[in-house]
């Protein structure tokens, strides 16, 4: 008897030193380099609004902010380098909907599960679709557009950043929200869908809109809605999808902080109340604007509910496509 109550007494007397250790270890975090990893290339919008944040954190938290670029598969590989990691706040996920959401409704095979393995931080921006047109297309509006493809069925196609990215799905979302069909033409980024439609080979592209400002502002596309709850200031005349016929009709690349699961809320609030201090900034508001991103910012707790409204929203979407890796 006295044996087994010796063991009790050493169990909870190591799990109070754990306790004690790790609580400790949150107090004086960060105490080295912080890694942000961001799934995707250098050059992109998520690695650039990353890297502007990595600069504040690095200020306001008193070690260096470190960014790691982990592309491929969607955004799973960097998102699995993350999920796997310590819990100790060195190494944190600048994610984007995909890794972050979505992808788990599309990849048969997933290295993680973004709801089990993350701990949400914070929402840090959305970045709309805008959906344009080709120059020379019998539409201006999506109004428009909607009532020349249901006149016209099958007649019509629409590119797309690859294969189950936001610009694809939102693409789905349309035809579903506006009861009409048009074929789907896949790229490999931004580029090569502006010079298509410039070129006349596509009828309307769906994506994020940073990348098509400068075409539609010297008029050699047309923008025809931004999926978004308000109007950018950069394309002040063009329309919310709201606005044009489909109400609540919103689609939106979101990026978000994560930290692998089980990390001190301690060091999570830290990294939150640095977060939304660079969200609150004039400089972070105006980046933001020039890149065509809607500052969120907020709670984990906010984050978490956001992540689950997203998932409501896109399971029926993504499902009733079929869209699988």
């Amino acid at each position: 008897m006295m044996k087994l109550l010796r063991s009790a007494a050493s169990i909870v007397f190591a799990a109070t030193m754990l306790c004690q250790i790790a609580t400790a270890s949150a107090q004086t975090w960060p105490s080295r380099p912080v890694t942000m990893v961001v799934p995707f290339t250098v050059g992109t919008t998520s690695d650039i609004l990353a890297r502007d944040l990595a600069l504040h954190l690095s200020e306001a938290l008193g070690q260096p902010v470190v960014i790691d670029n982990r592309g491929g598969a969607g955004g799973n590989i960097g998102g699995a380098a993350v999920a796997r990691a310590a819990n100790d706040g060195y190494t944190i996920l600048f994610a984007t909907t995909g890794p972050a959401a979505t992808n788990k409704l599309m990849y048969q095979t997933m290295p993680f599960d973004p709801e089990k393995d993350f701990a949400p931080v914070a929402l840090i921006g959305k970045s709309p679709i805008l959906i344009t047109a080709r120059p020379d297309a019998p539409f201006s509006t999506l109004k428009e557009f909607v009532d020349y493809a249901k006149a016209n069925p099958d007649k019509t196609n629409g590119g797309f950043p690859g294969n189950g990215t936001l610009g694809h799905i939102t693409g789905v979302l349309l035809q579903s929200t506006a009861g009409i069909k048009f074929g789907y033409v896949q790229y490999r980024g931004s580029a090569p869908i502006i010079t298509d439609l410039i070129g006349k080979t596509i009828d309307i592209a769906m994506d994020s809109m940073a990348a098509y400002v400068s075409s539609v502002q010297a008029g050699q596309i047309k923008a025809l809605a931004i999926a978004g709850s308000q109007r950018w200031s950069k394309l002040p005349n063009v329309p919310t999808a709201s606005e044009s016929g489909l109400p609540d009709f919103e689609a939106s690349v979101w990026y978000a902080l994560l930290a692998p699961a089980g990390t001190s809320a301690d060091i999570v609030a830290k990294l939150n109340a640095a977060t939304n201090q660079y969200l609150k900034s004039e400089k972070a508001k105006q980046f933001f604007d020039n890149l065509g991103v809607q500052i969120a910012g907020g709670t984990p707790d906010d984050l978490k509910a956001f992540i689950a409204t997203e998932l409501r929203k896109w399971t029926p979407i993504i499902r009733a496509a079929d869209i699988k890796f």
